[in-house]
């Protein structure tokens, strides 16, 4: 077997799993390249270091360099577990590297977030973001509506995010009833899941907890999913603590009870075919992980999103 370094500034072909020692080299998100030229490219990889939208603990501002990191481990695979093909034979990826703003200056956060967006989807080239907290959804989410009209969101999570709040509050509990509220998503074709945390609202979402999850199958869910959001363009989102605290420590926010990281694959991987314009993994926090469970959790997950981007429908 042939091996190669520093693919992160060495690869040539923006195609295809070429094998890197997990164990070194430069680490961008599963060994794709550093680049901020998006022509010709399916989906860039942005991480957003950003927590200052946290109301419990902070850290997750680090979960960028963390994903990159462990996905390392990951990378080295010709074909991902459950899909049986390599995504990146099927969609180019990049690694366009970390968007940039002054935490100096929080009010003017949101807005400089969804202009860098909005400079990717102009190339038509899709983002999957990781976060950072889960308040930078929002952001990517008015950008991609922008772009393709009023969205389906696909949102795995602890919490329903939809609190109500003040007009132009910054919060990471809050941004899914602003989203609902201004017209950014179309709620009743959305849905949540995984929740285990009381909202007496559900702003018009299609909410199923985790007690539903537990109770029916993976196919339910998968086919309770493609129900809701049709062939409308969709938004996928998924906070670690979706998943319960014993597969990931590693977060701002944890509730017991939630999903194992075998059903939120499963799950995942019944998720093809829909037309997904944008995507992202939040609520990393290192300070609080294990071994990097977390960040290996959360690396798989948005390797799986990039598996079911190569199966979207145009």
């Amino acid at each position: 077997m042939e091996f190669s370094s520093d693919l992160a500034f060495t690869r040539e072909n923006d195609r295809g799993t070429v094998v890197e020692p997990s164990y070194g080299g430069a680490t961008s998100f599963m060994r794709r390249r550093y680049t901020r030229n998006l022509e010709n490219i399916d989906v860039a990889v942005v991480g957003i270091p950003y927590d200052l939208a946290t109301t419990n603990r902070s850290g997750t501002r680090l979960g960028p360099r963390a994903i990159r990191s462990i996905s390392s481990n990951l990378s080295w695979e010709t074909a991902v577990n459950g899909w049986g093909y390599d995504p990146f034979e099927r969609i180019s990826v990049v690694d366009y590297g970390d968007f940039g703003f002054d935490p100096g200056l929080p009010a003017d956060i949101p807005a400089v977030l969804e202009s860098q967006a909005r400079e990717i989807l102009k190339s038509d080239t899709a983002i999957l973001a990781l976060g950072g907290d889960h308040f930078i959804t929002y952001p990517l989410l008015k950008a991609c509506a922008e772009k393709h009209g009023p969205l389906s969101l696909i949102h795995f999570d602890a919490h329903s995010d939809t609190w109500e709040d003040e007009v132009g509050r910054i919060d990471h509990g809050t941004m899914f009833w602003h989203a609902a509220q201004d017209g950014t998503v179309d709620p009743g074709r959305s849905i949540q899941l995984g929740m285990r945390t009381h909202n007496p609202d559900t702003h018009g979402y299609n909410v199923y907890d985790a007690d539903w999850v537990h109770d029916h199958s993976a196919a339910e869910a998968i086919a309770k999913i493609h129900e809701t959001v049709g062939d409308n363009p969709c938004y996928l989102t998924f906070d670690i603590d979706c998943l319960d605290p014993s597969f990931a420590p590693g977060t701002g926010t944890p509730v017991v009870g939630g999903l194992s990281t075998q059903q939120a694959l499963r799950i995942l991987r019944g998720l093809g075919g829909l037309n997904i314009v944008g995507m992202d993994l939040v609520e990393v926090a290192p300070a609080y992980d294990v071994s990097e469970v977390t960040a290996l959790a959360g690396a798989t997950l948005a390797l799986n999103m990039l598996c079911i981007y190569s199966e979207r429908s145009a």
